[in-house]
């Protein structure tokens, strides 16, 4: 048995220089505690290919390690994180890709880099911490990284690092930045004869007048120099040169006149005491000042193309500029992408690809833009597929339930996310986010599918809301992925409206019927400005950012009030006809179940059974049992009698076989068996029971095997939509750990075990296989924000 990995979803974390592209044309970014690894020219389109798990925490850093592939084992990767770590990576390798953890910060590391010195093949580390100070690290040993020096920044925070050699001398500079308008310059060098080398500080590059957020530099073609750019929250970007020199000269000053205004150019010089002992000097002045962003400037990226410079910029006034020095030496802005007017808020950072024909940016929420520079016509940057994912905690996700032609995951980042398989001209197939029906102000909570175009959602409030798919999404959505037959798409082409949008300081999806043209001036004043962004596009392609927020949203066709509490639980019945929810609970009024009839959106009946919160109810394939499970240790069976649920069964609370809260259940696909699972570590599986025995009753489900697995907490599991070839259940079971295991339901056999590389690193929230399709086929989505879809082959 073997599992293929076929769509990974995941969002950049919200941190600056949390990405970076490596020069095996790969990108890497941290994804909550993890690091993804995505190919973005994978088969003609783009997948994360590889998750790196290692840390504990948040990752806050990233980068790539230039020319590392021949020291200490292959290292090519470093990152800095919330669990006080750094750790080295060798990616290149399939089995643990971690090779080295530095400890010896006490807080969260944000800002990393590494330099191969060429001279002596060693790798020199550096790592910025909360804890207000750097630290330097090498390799002392084959197997040991140590820390050779601590800077103390006393009560400062370190923004940005960068490492590079200096000509002539080979003397390593460090470059920082700490929450000042200074960027400090370093040099490791030699005091006497006798002492070690040491980092000392040389130089201070003033002129910013916020802090200094981003940094990067390169040396110049065909020169000796080096150029340093400096990014700000002042909306400048300033780059400095550093140029070797052959004596120490007296600091010279450059004046011109520019619009009535003395303005000063500086040079000033120091020397390095190299390891041999010489002395070596050297000259800084201000290059240029860029102007041209509007908002803070957190990222700066050099690149070097066709014998050109080019640098990138990243702002968050939602704009990537590429700057390069014009014939006469001037820098001038030669492209800018982003977005123009929308509801993103901009960007945290942006990286050219090695060859510098496409750009990267990742945004404040998590997402991904990528252009790519057409190659028919130089100068025309064309916005490409990318990826996409949630930037919280993903807590549920429902199949399409007419065809299994989709998934869609709600998340605690306040959305609802449509993924699906993109159908290529080409005939491959892969999987992108086509929709996002619900932009919310509340964190989501729990969502069921009604039908393949319906869709019930309730966030942390006590409304559960009902949306529509508009006409739009329902062509755009049947083009990219080849639906040919669709009766209810056919119906809500019709007669439903073109999109939705969401008012100025409103919760609903409002419909968009028509969309107003430019021509209808007669109108008044106060309909000159409608409200809403949407306007109705045919995709060819998965749509990018922007379109997905402003132009694939769901109409809100009704709200459903009766609950006290913010909502928890939700299911639907196989025809749709049933909604039963379940809120927050302390006692047994609360904790009811409320039973909505969607043909007419009102209440139908209160199930009691339980008295603190319902933590996950399920419908029976056959639609005639809804089985309920509740943080009270305790389950309970209901069963259609004519046209109401009655309470069949009711676990024992002091005496059932679980002890702990029961967080999970599901039913099989025929109906005969369910299963539990609780923070007990238990997974129980029940089975129809003989009605009566001797003539007394007896409860209608007794035990048909116990999975126990210790020290672990069950938090999802799921029944295969078919039977394995032997005749028996195939189970998923997700664990708080992340971990995801395959068994065969009869005495619980083990088939295979997903490990956190390739299922999650959090709490798993959510398993459910794809209804409708040949082959198994499971998705999981969990606390780290990661959606998986799975092919298992038997």
């Amino acid at each position: 048995m073997s599992v293929e990995t076929i769509y990974t979803s995941a969002a950049c974390n919200r941190t600056p220089d949390s990405l970076d592209w490596g020069p095996d044309g790969l990108i890497y970014f941290a994804a909550n505690n993890a690091i993804a690894v995505f190919d973005p020219k994978y088969h003609g389109s783009v997948k994360i290919v590889r998750t790196l798990i290692g840390h504990k925490a948040r990752v806050n850093t990233v980068r790539v390690v230039r020319d590392g592939s021949e020291c200490h084992g292959g290292i090519n990767l470093l990152s800095g994180s919330d669990d006080e770590t750094c750790i080295l990576w060798n990616t290149k390798q399939d089995g643990g890709a971690v090779r080295y953890i530095l400890k010896g910060h006490t807080k969260g590391v944000t800002a990393v880099d590494a330099l191969v010195n060429t001279a002596t093949n060693n790798l020199i580390v550096a790592t910025g911490s909360v804890d207000s100070s750097i630290k330097l690290w090498q390799a002392t040993a084959e197997s040991t990284f140590e820390c050779i020096q601590t800077i103390d920044l006393r009560s400062g925070l370190t923004f940005a690092m960068k490492l590079f050699c200096l000509p002539r001398s080979n003397a390593v500079m460090l470059a920082y930045t700490t929450d000042t308008d200074v960027v400090k310059l370093c040099v490791r060098q030699k005091r006497t004869d006798a002492d070690e080398a040491t980092f000392e500080p040389v130089e201070q590059l003033k002129g910013h007048c916020d802090w200094v957020r981003g940094l990067d530099c390169i040396q110049l073609p065909d020169s000796e120099d080096w150029l340093l750019a400096s990014s700000s929250q002042d909306t400048f970007i300033r780059l400095w040169r550093i140029s070797p020199r052959a004596s120490l000269q007296k600091q010279k000053e450059f004046k011109e006149i520019l619009l009535e205004e003395d303005i000063t150019v500086e040079e000033r010089t120091f020397t390095v005491r190299a390891a041999d002992g010489a002395e070596y000097h050297y000259a800084l002045s201000l290059e240029s000042v860029l102007q041209g962003h509007e908002g803070w400037v957190y990222g700066v990226h050099f690149c070097m193309r066709d014998g050109k410079l080019h640098l990138l910029s990243s702002s968050i006034d939602k704009s990537l500029t590429v700057w390069t020095p014009s014939e006469s030496g001037v820098w001038v802005e030669s492209v800018r992408v982003g977005e123009v007017g929308g509801s993103s808020l901009g960007f945290y950072g942006g990286k050219f690809s090695p060859d510098g024909s496409s750009i990267i940016g990742h945004g404040f929420q998590g997402s991904f833009h990528l252009w790519r520079e057409d190659a028919a016509q130089p100068g025309l940057w064309k916005p490409s597929t990318i990826l996409g994912g949630h930037f919280g905690g993903v807590r549920d996700l429902a199949w399409d339930p007419a065809g299994g032609m989709y998934v869609v995951t709600l998340s605690a980042d306040q959305t609802t996310r449509v993924h699906a398989p993109w159908s290529r001209p080409e005939g491959e197939e892969t999987w992108h986010e086509l929709g996002r029906p619900q932009v919310h102000g509340y964190d989501m909570q729990c969502l069921t599918l009604l039908s393949r175009y319906r869709l019930a959602s309730a966030a942390e409030e006590k409304i559960i809301r009902i949306f529509q798919a508009p006409s739009n999404f329902v062509q755009n959505f049947r083009a990219l992925c080849g639906v040919v037959t669709d009766p209810e798409g056919d119906a809500v082409v019709e007669s439903n409206p073109m999109g939705a949008s969401v008012p100025s300081l409103g919760l609903s999806n409002k419909a968009v019927f028509e969309v107003e043209t430019p021509e209808t001036d007669s109108r008044h004043i106060k309909d000159m400005y409608p409200e809403h962004y949407f306007s109705p596009i045919a995709l060819e392609s998965p749509p990018a950012e922007e379109t997905l927020m402003q132009n694939t949203l769901w109409p809100e066709i009704q709200k459903l009030y009766g609950h006290g509490n913010e909502l928890y639980a939700i299911a639907s019945s196989p025809d749709g006809a049933l909604i039963a929810s379940g809120c927050r609970a302390t006692s047994t009024d609360q904790a009811q179940i409320l039973l909505w009839d969607t043909a007419s959106w009102r209440v139908v009946q209160q199930l009691t059974a339980h008295q603190l919160t319902v933590t996950q109810l399920a419908f029976a394939p056959d639609g005639q049992q809804l089985l309920s499970v509740s943080r009270d240790r305790t389950f309970s069976v209901f069963r259609r009698v004519s046209s109401a649920f009655e309470l069949v069964m009711r676990s024992d609370k002091t005496k059932g076989v679980h002890t702990r809260i029961i967080w999970c259940c599901d039913w099989s696909h025929d109906s005969e068996r369910f299963a539990t699972g609780s923070r007990d570590g238990k997974v129980v599986a029940w089975k129809a029971a003989n009605e009566e025995s001797n003539g007394a009753a007896v409860a209608p489900f007794e035990q048909a095997g116990v999975l126990e697995l210790k020290n672990e907490s069950i938090t999802a599991v799921a029944f295969g939509r078919r039977k394995l070839s032997d005749g028996r259940y195939l189970v998923a079971v997700g664990l708080e750990s992340g971990v995801i295991k395959l068994y065969a339901l009869g005495q619980w056999d083990l088939l295979l075990n997903i490990s956190e590389d390739h299922a999650h690193h959090l709490t798993v929230k959510r398993l459910s296989f794809r209804p409708h399709v040949e082959q198994h086929q499971l998705a999981s989505c969990g606390e780290d924000g990661l959606v998986r879809v799975y092919s298992i082959k038997l």
